[in-house]
């Protein structure tokens, strides 16, 4: 049956939408968001929020921006330009009208609501809405079909990419390798260097080699490599280090947001993707966060590749200062008393539920400047950051380059007292080879 053509909108009318089956149904009148409304920044706003809501391990989250920016990405593409879509453009149905902001927010919901089914994002969607849109309605009315056929093409590209894979993962107490470090913790994401990725051929397309370039856990630990390497962040990682300065302190926990009711690493990055995209007045917001999420994704499996899927799952520092006594290398002195600065909410320190090599918020960082970098065309620009780690509450950090920012991310969870500088090092060149990666092959 023919459904009532909806030729005008009153002029007078402002109207609030409920997509059925992609197609608009009018409900009562609702206020317009304000001029000058990005879309994208307001989707991004809500993801953070829902981060902050559900926790959980860094990879997945990434995953999540990645499905809903690309998601947007590709109703943007459809609708409005002729830059290629991440997974495929979506036809228009005859004789219906599309508003693009209408789709891309279709596109947005449909995807959050796929990947976190127990959250309520009707408020989220309602916000959004922006009525009348600019033109007249075809002889059906308004139509958001394209935004929802973009959001089903990423939700079933991503049905069976391995991330519910649960086996579970058994660790060893060899010395070297990793076990978790505090009590009733298990490994976190121990499948997550098999899910399928976004952008690279394979998780570990650009997998490092292994810690310090040895090619035995044995020749590692008996190393003077491995022995500087522990004893550096033995010494500005540690609780009550007196080498650390105030200001790396201070670094080291404003990069950190390791905590359940914090945006978390990715959650971090978006934000200060926001911060730039506002100061410079960026109209490709939506080029710009698809690129910056898949890269955050791809990073997250090439990070969690080089943790669990070779032949060292390396040990935190907290173990390797704690039992060096087994490492067989006698310059590394016991110290069983030593803890990482790195806090919980209840004031324990502890290290992440998952191997050290390589860093996550490293690989992170380096993925997201090497977009950043890219998108602008130079690195050499000045931003003041923000967090939302309860120990750096209210902390800004001002950098001149997006590497700089990165490196600091880096080096930050040395002096958290989680990490070893090879970690960083490592975790910093794997991301750019990711986002050169991304850049150089999609969205164009």
């Amino acid at each position: 049956m023919r459904r009532t053509p909806l030729r005008r909108l009153a002029a007078i009318a402002l109207t609030a939408v409920t997509a059925i089956g992609g197609l608009v149904a009018v409900q009562s009148p609702a206020a317009a968001v304000s001029p000058g409304f990005d879309h994208t920044i307001y989707w991004n706003d809500v993801l953070l929020k829902t981060y902050r809501a559900v926790g959980g391990p860094p990879t997945v989250l990434a995953r999540a921006g990645a499905m809903m920016h690309l998601a947007m990405w590709d109703a943007t593409a459809s609708l409005s330009g002729t830059q290629s879509a991440y997974l495929g453009k979506v036809s228009r149905l005859p004789n219906w009208s599309y508003d693009l902001d209408m789709n891309v927010d279709a596109a947005a919901v449909k995807v959050l609501r796929a990947v976190f089914p127990t959250r309520d994002f009707t408020a989220d969607y309602q916000g959004a809405r922006v009525f009348p849109p600019i033109g007249e309605p075809g002889p059906e009315g308004w139509s958001t079909s394209v935004g929802d056929g973009t959001a089903q093409n990423m939700i079933n590209a991503r049905a069976n990419d391995g991330s519910g894979n649960n086996t579970a993962y058994t660790p060893t107490i060899a010395a070297g390798q990793w076990r978790p470090t505090e009590a009733g913790t298990v490994a976190a994401s121990p499948n997550w260097g098999r899910v399928t990725p976004f952008a690279l051929t394979s998780s570990s397309q650009f997998r490092p080699s292994l810690p310090g370039g040895f090619t035995t856990i044995t020749s590692m630990l008996t190393s003077s490599t491995y022995a500087t390497q522990v004893n550096e962040v033995r010494n500005y990682g540690g609780s009550t280090s007196t080498l650390r300065t105030a200001d790396q302190t201070q670094a080291a926990f404003f990069w950190a947001n390791d905590l359940n009711g914090t945006y978390k690493p990715p959650g971090q990055l978006f934000e200060h993707t926001q911060i730039i995209a506002k100061a410079k007045g960026t109209a490709a917001t939506s080029r710009l966060f698809a690129l910056v999420a898949m890269a955050m994704a791809d990073a997250s499996i090439a990070a969690w590749d080089a943790k669990y899927e070779t032949t060292i799952d390396l040990w935190r520092p907290d173990t390797a200062i704690e039992e060096p006594q087994s490492d067989g290398n006698a310059a590394t002195t016991p110290n069983k008393a030593w803890e990482p600065l790195s806090t919980a909410a209840d004031g324990t320190h502890f290290s992440p539920n998952f191997p050290a090599y390589i860093s996550g918020h490293a690989t992170f960082a380096g993925a997201w400047a090497g977009v950043m970098k890219r998108f602008y065309g130079t690195d050499a620009v000045t931003f003041t950051a923000t967090t939302e780690d309860p120990k750096a509450s209210g902390v800004q950090r001002t950098f001149t380059s997006f590497s700089a920012a990165a490196n600091e991310n880096a080096l930050s969870r040395l002096w958290l007292g989680v990490h070893y500088r090879w970690d960083a090092d490592a975790g910093l060149a794997t991301g750019d080879a990711v986002a050169n990666r991304v850049f150089s092959n999609y969205l164009r």
